[in-house]
């Protein structure tokens, strides 16, 4: 990663379930997961947080599984 960070925006199309399907994901992948694919666990951590931020906008849209 880059010392100067920059903010992007992402815009994706999924069908509807698909979004339902990674909603599903999100819920259920925990720091154990992030972290085994990580280098480190400040890696872990920004990727759990990356996931956060889609699970939440996901959540927004409707697709907040139980």
């Amino acid at each position: 990663m880059t010392d100067n960070p920059k903010e992007i925006c992402l815009m994706v199309q999924f069908f509807d379930q698909e979004a339902w399907d990674l909603a599903q994901f999100l819920k259920r992948v925990g720091f154990a997961e992030f972290r085994s694919n990580a280098v480190d666990d400040d890696e872990a951590y920004r990727m759990q947080s990356a996931a956060e931020k889609f699970r939440g906008n996901l959540a927004a849209m409707g697709y907040s599984p139980r």
